[in-house]
């Protein structure tokens, strides 16, 4: 099943809440993650006209609602990708947060609903269903939260939740709450994701692979009469030139040696995600034959769980296969880079403007340094605007 190419695109970026730094796997060149720097990155995706943040979820990171409610009154149009978790929280509870968060940001929240993770961790934050079972939770949870923020009162009793008298006193912004993010490659994770959410996401793989996955999950969608909107999660490395960012993807690689790659994909592997499992066969833990589509590295994967792939390449290459997602349907493009401000800054100055955008990218007022002190910019010519094309 073919879909139909996106025209335009949503681009977001990276909050780093597990930590930053110039390279993998190593505490060389390790970064500080605190609030100070997480408001760098913010305000910087802000200014420079990102479309929202992702940010991450798990034991590893900073808690992903603390960091989105500090960091929405310090920017103004950045909205924030913040993840609920069924079996971790409940419906209600989870709904509450969400509507009072949605206002408190005027309406900047986005919803990625995180179902699956390390079994390890699970047990560690009282979760001990199986895969299967987990989803099964997932839909009784999306289908409460889901009417809670549509401002119904709801009374329900299923197999894994049960409700009475269920309300809010307080409605989101957003009319109906805010859009439902989802990723999962699972025949469980398909299901419950074509009855239930907005946008289908998924981890960067080759282009082929990537047609095909987008086909299965709008068969399922079809078949309930909804319809997705696609998006993919992808890190990137951008330079002036192919040989410069290649150069960068092999550098944040240097300080890896192979027992560091080994103890990661040992972790990896005890994960029953089939997103997860899929990532790990892009490089089987070699760092032979990375480059596994043209200029799309699985570098990243050796030792980072879930996204682990990078498009590497100069403005123009990295822009052209992005415009080749967008030619299988996806619109909307959630990226980070090493370090994330610097990464931020290159991907926003090289390549959003060569990328038919759904928001606008904030030039810079132009001025020209003509003391003593500093180099006039640009040699004396003002740096021309950057507008988003439609």
């Amino acid at each position: 099943m073919t879909l139909a190419p996106a025209q335009s695109a949503n681009v977001l970026w990276f909050l780093p809440t597990h930590g930053d730094g110039r390279y993998l796997g190593t505490q060389i060149g390790a970064r500080e993650v605190d609030l100070g720097y997480l408001k760098q990155v913010a305000q910087a995706a802000d200014k420079l006209g990102y479309y929202g943040v992702l940010l991450p979820t798990g034991r590893s990171c900073e808690d992903s609602w603390v960091v989105a409610s500090a960091l929405a009154p310090l920017t103004e149009r950045l909205r924030f990708l913040v993840a609920v978790r069924p079996g971790l929280q409940s419906p209600a509870v989870a709904a509450r947060m969400t509507a009072t968060l949605d206002r408190i940001s005027e309406g900047r929240l986005l919803i990625n609903v995180v179902t699956g993770g390390d079994p390890v961790e699970n047990k560690g934050d009282g979760i001990f269903l199986p895969h299967g079972e987990r989803y099964e939770v997932t839909r009784e949870f999306l289908g409460v939260y889901s009417a809670l923020l549509r401002g119904e009162t709801v009374n329900y009793q299923g197999k894994h939740i049960q409700i009475e008298d269920g309300r809010l006193l307080f409605p989101p912004h957003q009319d109906g709450g805010p859009p439902l993010y989802f990723g999962g490659s699972s025949d469980a994770a398909l299901d419950v994701a074509a009855e239930t959410v907005d946008k289908y996401l998924t981890w960067g793989e080759p282009p082929k692979d990537v047609a095909e996955k987008l086909a299965a999950a709008e068969a399922r969608v079809r078949r309930t009469g909804r319809r997705f909107t696609y998006g993919i999660r992808l890190h990137v490395i951008v330079r002036e030139t192919n040989e410069e960012a290649w150069a960068a993807a092999d550098k944040l690689i240097s300080h890896l040696d192979q027992d560091t790659i080994d103890a990661a994909q040992k972790v990896f592997a005890r994960m029953d995600s089939v997103g997860q499992k899929r990532m790990a066969a892009l490089h089987g833990g070699s760092r032979e034959g990375l480059e596994i589509s043209p200029n799309l590295w699985a570098g990243v994967g050796l030792v980072r769980g879930g996204a682990g792939t990078a498009l590497v390449g100069d403005p123009q290459t990295v822009a052209a296969r992005i415009r080749e997602y967008m030619s299988l349907g996806i619109d909307t493009f959630i990226l980070s880079g090493y370090p994330h401000l610097e990464e931020a800054y290159r991907f926003s100055e090289l390549v959003l403007p060569l990328l038919p955008l759904n928001h606008a990218v904030r030039a810079p007022e132009a001025r020209v340094n003509t003391g003593p002190f500093g180099e006039m910019i640009a040699n004396g010519l003002p740096p021309e605007r950057r507008q988003a094309q439609s």
